[in-house]
């Protein structure tokens, strides 16, 4: 078992910028990857940004350089740096574990206002 704990969600204006932190604790050896999602209201969840074990990374069409994803491998802690933030930008954003399974976080809310 997983667990995720999401932090660092807000309200912001347009062009600023906030960094959520994923807290995992938990069995990450099977862990292949974390990853940022978001889903805002009347949308499907979709994929922000994802590192690999291997500590490679992808981003979404929309916010590529604008966020970037991190990790701390000692603290088990995922990052997501979202820069020149968007009103587009506002939605429960989730992390989720990838293994054989997927873990999912509570969600954190992001509210960029215009």
């Amino acid at each position: 078992q997983v667990q995720l704990v999401e932090s660092g969600g807000g309200l912001v204006q347009a062009g600023g910028s906030l960094n959520l932190s994923c807290a995992a604790s938990g069995s990450m050896f099977r862990i292949n990857a974390m990853a940022w999602y978001r889903q805002a209201p009347g949308k499907q969840r979709e994929l922000v940004a994802t590192i690999f074990s291997g500590g490679s990374t992808n981003y979404a069409d929309s916010v590529k350089g604008r966020f970037s994803i991190s990790r701390d491998i000692a603290k088990n802690t995922v990052y997501l740096q979202m820069n020149s933030l968007k009103p587009e930008d506002t939605a429960v954003y989730y992390c989720a574990a990838m293994s054989y399974k997927d873990y999912w976080g509570q969600g954190t809310q992001v509210t960029v206002s215009s």
